[in-house]
């Protein structure tokens, strides 16, 4: 196998660009050599602003909710970015050599129209994520704001809620797409001061705690309720999927990112030193400040939002608001509006380019209703965590296999953008990726169920024994299953050899 880390990168003569074909448009094509730019701490930077967000702080206590000690909690978060690393490394690679997107690298495996199936999941997840996150931010904003000036929650309502929570919600949106419409570049400069801005936030919250607690609570030495036996891993497993789950998404369209990096090695280390390590740390800060507001108050308090609105003092207010506005911000416009722009424009690429795709997507995670989609926390819960991430799982199968074990990273440009190349199959589509897809994504979400909460009630959209029963077992390993199955049934429908 191909050295993940040589720096071999690939460029097309300008002359060999196929600019008139109606598969490609100036967004989609190789990035040219000179215009990788990202570095290391690029793509470090990336990780850490994107890692510190509400959802990702409050990980850690839906495990402890569901018996986990403190301790056991960060080792299942620390172990499920490992685990997700790896993908996202292997189908990163290709960025930093051929410096296309996910959705062009995704047409040497499903073909130049194929492609567009892997490509609508992943931007149908990123918009309904897109939607949800700037919900939350403009919920963080709304009741910052209204600590600080009061009688926010009093105003006149619409829809259920108060004109100035909707506003909080358009002025976040209107900003997040404002960032992603000036380019990536803008992103890289954003990500690049947001980073330790954040992190310091992350930290000064967790100093001032400390301080008004006199240490840290009880729950360091709460313990687990479901101890290191049979209960444990029954919790364990499901919650390690549900981890790796949360950045499943970025495992498939990292070579959005990574195809401006500078070679293989900034994207190798940067990744590395910013994914788990910060996710790690943001989960046992999260711990530790809840235990402290635990002590002070009397209750855990794991959202940091209402955490902060805790205090009196406007200065401290003030740079809440920031930080969350910051962190929010951060996260959403590289998580979930990069990999739709690019995703939608490989849908019509004369027609939509990467600036319009990131309206649409803008669009679309309004109309997706995502004040709805919270409200419900078994439609949550179920359906992003598990049908989600074994869906995503699947395509991730697939690409691995035919770029890493069927091409040997050998991949010709030019053929990625024309019909009837190389990558054109029957009719633009290849049958036998589409069903390594169906064989996966059934072998992974087929199962799904749902439980009984504590009334005797169903918590959740699917039957109790699962939407095909015998398949039932695998639920809790949907991401993992989808992945080994779907790489291991394209292999053997492309015939086992290597293709070039």
């Amino acid at each position: 196998m191909t050295d993940i880390s040589a720096p071999i990168p690939k460029e097309l003569a300008a002359d060999a660009y196929p600019a008139g074909s109606r598969y490609a448009n100036e967004d989609l094509r190789p990035v040219p050599l000179a215009e990788r730019r990202w570095t290391t701490y690029n793509f470090v930077a990336l990780w850490i602003g994107m890692a510190h967000c509400i959802p990702s702080w409050t990980l850690a206590s839906g495990l402890v909710a569901l018996g986990m000690d403190w301790k056991q909690a960060v080792l299942t978060i620390a172990l499920a970015n490992v685990i997700v690393l790896l993908p996202m490394l292997l189908t990163g690679h290709a960025g930093p050599k051929y410096g296309i997107p996910f959705p062009v690298l995704a047409r040497a495996s499903f073909g130049v129209r194929g492609a567009n199936l892997p490509a609508m999941v992943r931007a149908a997840v990123a918009c309904c994520w897109f939607g949800i996150q700037t919900w939350i931010g403009g919920q963080g904003i709304f009741v910052l704001l209204g600590k600080i000036f009061g009688g926010w929650a009093g105003a006149g309502r619409i829809g259920g809620y108060p004109w100035t929570l909707w506003l909080c919600f358009v002025v976040f949106w209107v900003i997040e797409l404002a960032i992603i419409y000036r380019g990536m570049d803008t992103l890289r400069r954003f990500e690049n001061w947001a980073a330790p801005f954040v992190l310091v936030g992350a930290v000064v919250l967790l100093i001032w705690i400390a301080h008004k607690a006199g240490g840290f609570g009880p729950l360091l030495h709460e313990p687990s309720k479901v101890g290191w036996g049979p209960d444990f891993w029954k919790v364990f497993f499901p919650g390690l999927m549900g981890m790796i789950g949360f950045w499943s998404t970025l495992s498939l369209n990292i070579p959005d990112f990574t195809r401006f990096g500078r070679g293989q090695r900034a994207q190798v280390w940067g990744q590395t030193l910013g994914l788990p390590t910060t996710m790690t740390a943001f989960a046992l800060m999260s711990v530790l400040v809840t235990a402290g507001s635990e002590k002070v108050y009397g209750v855990a308090i794991w959202d940091p939002v209402a955490l902060a609105g805790k205090t009196d003092n406007v200065f401290g207010l003030l740079f809440a608001l920031v930080t969350v506005f910051v962190a929010t911000i951060s996260v959403n416009v590289a998580a979930n509006v990069v990999s739709p722009a690019y995703d939608l424009a490989n849908l019509a690429p004369k027609l939509i380019s990467f600036r319009t795709g990131a309206i649409v997507t803008g669009v679309i995670g309004v109309l997706v209703m995502p004040w709805k989609l919270l409200s419900t926390p078994e439609l949550y819960i179920f359906t992003w965590l598990g049908v989600v991430g074994g869906l995503l799982g699947t395509v991730a199968g697939i690409l691995i296999a035919d770029y890493w074990i069927v091409r040997r990273t050998v991949l010709h440009l030019a053929d990625l953008y024309v019909a009837r190349g190389r990558y054109w199959y029957r009719g633009g589509w290849n049958w036998r990726a589409v069903a390594a897809f169906v064989a996966g994504g059934t072998l992974a979400v087929g199962g799904s169920y749902s439980t009984l909460n504590e009334k005797g009630h169903k918590a959740g959209p699917f039957p109790l024994d699962g939407l095909i029963p015998f398949l039932k077992p695998l639920a809790d390993y949907g991401w993992a299953v989808g992945l080994a199955a779907s790489l291991v049934v394209y292999v053997a429908l492309m015939g086992g050899r290597r293709r070039v």
